[in-house]
């Protein structure tokens, strides 16, 4: 347990959610249907708001139940306690809550899906992979760059999930990219200002609560066992993944 607390707070928090959600899910004791996002659902009364949360802490099956939470943690803790970007008390919360919000939009209301964890596991990859664009990992056999794996990823999904998986997943691909747009490219060279910026409150919490992690460089797993080399597997288990469409009503 010591060693669970000391983990990146943010991703320690999504990733035992999963874990615990997920393994309740499909192991038949906790309902799935409650917990997964249906836009009627969340707007009756009284209103369930617990699927906007909850919709993100359902992994694949399978071995998604223990793959999912692993390349969540590898790539979030890497951002989480080594990225410059989200090195003030509360900015990488505020960048979660804003991707999610992104994919809920796009997967969710647009697309018809009802978990949106992949898509998360994309945003964050995407992020990793701009911080460490020249980094080489192994995509299954071959040697890439790190800005080449987002898109290697979705093309995998698509050959093995068909094309509505790879859209979801691409959904997070896309709120990734919009938070580095709103907070990096325009205010460098549109000559515009930050947009997203860490509520007062949020950094007062972080800060105050002394959960913001130091900033340290550390190997997660065998993809940073070597810094110029990783190995990225994250695609072994996306062939189990349907397109995942909305549920029915009840």
């Amino acid at each position: 347990m010591d060693a669970f607390w000391t983990l990146p707070p943010v991703t320690r928090t999504i990733v035992a959610a999963s874990l615990v959600t997920s393994i309740g899910v499909y192991s038949g004791l906790v309902p799935f249907a409650p917990l997964v996002f249906l836009p009627y659902r969340i707007f009756k009364f009284p209103p369930e708001i617990w699927r906007v949360i909850t919709s993100f802490f359902i992994t694949g099956p399978q071995l998604g139940i223990l793959m999912d939470p692993y390349f969540l943690y590898q790539y979030g803790s890497q951002l989480e306690t080594g990225s410059a970007r989200f090195s003030d008390p509360g900015s990488f919360f505020v960048y979660i809550v804003f991707v999610g919000a992104v994919i809920m939009g796009l997967a969710g209301y647009v697309l018809g899906a009802f978990k949106f964890l992949d898509a998360l596991i994309m945003a964050i990859t995407y992020t990793f992979a701009q911080e460490n664009a020249n980094r080489m990992v192994t995509f299954f056999v071959i040697t890439i760059q790190a800005k080449y794996l987002p898109y290697l990823l979705v093309l995998s999904t698509f050959v093995m999930g068909g094309t509505g998986a790879a859209l979801h997943q691409a959904t997070g691909l896309f709120a990734a990219h919009l938070y580095d747009f709103l907070t990096h490219i325009w205010p460098t060279y549109g000559g515009g200002r930050n947009l997203i910026k860490t509520p007062g409150f949020v950094r007062d919490w972080f800060a105050g609560s002394g959960v913001r992690p130091t900033p340290q460089t550390r190997g997660y797993g065998t993809s940073f066992a070597a810094p110029t080399e990783g190995r990225s597997t994250a695609t072994s288990w996306t062939g189990s993944r349907g397109p995942g469409r909305r549920l029915g009503g009840d």
